[in-house]
Order: structure tokens, then sequence, then C-alpha cells
């Protein structure tokens, strides 16, 4: 079992309702490409709250609960989940949660899962200049179709007011241009 699926195994335990959660980063990879290794072996959970869910998210104690429960169960073998992000403070493209794939995990009693498109999971991977986040591009890259335009992509990213997120996201167009698209 891959370190994702144990951390939401282990929180879906303790939900009492059900939950529907947005994952991205190594984790949702490692469960919607389950073939590549190095990223399950990621200790985390990356998880996007919509604007529009920010208030229930807020109010479910019972999230917050399983949440705290989960992260004390883990903690001696570094899993956690902690990184939740709202949709303003990641690069997205406008109308990312219209594309967003479910999540399939057999068994899960109260947590629906879903991702971004693959488009949208190469955008959140350029906020740093990261080699391990360069890595995982390349590897996303492959799923994109070939006719996809991704000057149109970048120029509707909707990136974070963020001056080093923008200069990452600047750096990273010019080297995804001369490196993935060659």
């Amino acid at each position: 079992m891959s370190n994702p699926e144990k951390i939401l195994r282990e929180l879906d335990r303790h939900l009492h309702g059900v939950v529907d959660l947005i994952l991205y980063g190594r984790g949702a990879l490692s469960l919607a490409f389950p073939d590549y290794e190095d990223w399950s072996s990621t200790m985390d959970i990356d998880v996007i709250i919509p604007t529009l869910m920010v208030e229930t998210f807020d109010m479910n104690s019972d999230f917050w609960n399983g949440l705290e429960k989960t992260n004390s169960t883990l903690c001696d073998e570094g899993l956690y989940l902690t990184h939740l992000f709202l949709e303003e403070q990641v690069i997205l493209s406008k109308d990312w949660r219209n594309h967003c794939k479910p999540i399939r995990l057999p068994g899960l009693r109260n947590l629906n899962l879903s991702r971004p498109a693959i488009e949208d999971l190469i955008l959140t991977k350029m906020m740093r200049i990261d080699p391990q986040d360069r890595a995982d591009i390349r590897k996303l890259a492959v799923y994109v179709p070939q006719q996809k335009n991704w000057a149109d992509i970048f120029a509707s990213a909707i990136v974070p007011d963020v001056p080093e997120i923008r200069e990452a996201f600047n750096h990273n167009q010019e080297w995804f241009r001369s490196e993935v698209l060659g």
C-alpha cells in the first residue's frame, strides 16, 4: 500500500460523514498513476480547497477531528495530511474545477476523492523551481495530448500574487518550452 493510500484510508477510518477532497501533488499522482513507484513514497497529501467549499471545510468538525486523529496515528511513520491550500494559493487554470477527475480507492466509506486534470497538475508543479517537480512535470507531460496549446494554458493560468511564485512560474514556462516541448 502506498503512503498516500495509507494516509487516506486512515482518515476515512476516522470520519463519520462524507468529505470531498481534491488532491494534488505527489499524493494525487501516486493514486492516479500507480506505476511510478517514486510518487508512492511521498510522506504527505496535498489538498486544494475550492473557494466555494471554504465555509463547509471550516465548519466540518468531523473532518478536522479525523485529520487530527490521522496525523496523530501516523506521526511515528512521518506520514501526515496538513497541506490544505485554498485554490487562490495554487497555480491553476481558470476552469480547473470543471475538469477534475475522480480518484477511486475501493473500500473508502466517507471520502470522495478527485484530482485536477493533468494540465492543472503540471501548473501546480510550476510554483517553484525544483528538480523533483520538474521530473514530475516531464512524466506528466507524456499524458497530455500533443494538440494541446501550452501557450494558451500558460496564458490563462491563475497565478497567486506572490513574487516568488510568479518568478518560478515564468522560469518554469521557459524551461518547459525548451526542455519538455523541445
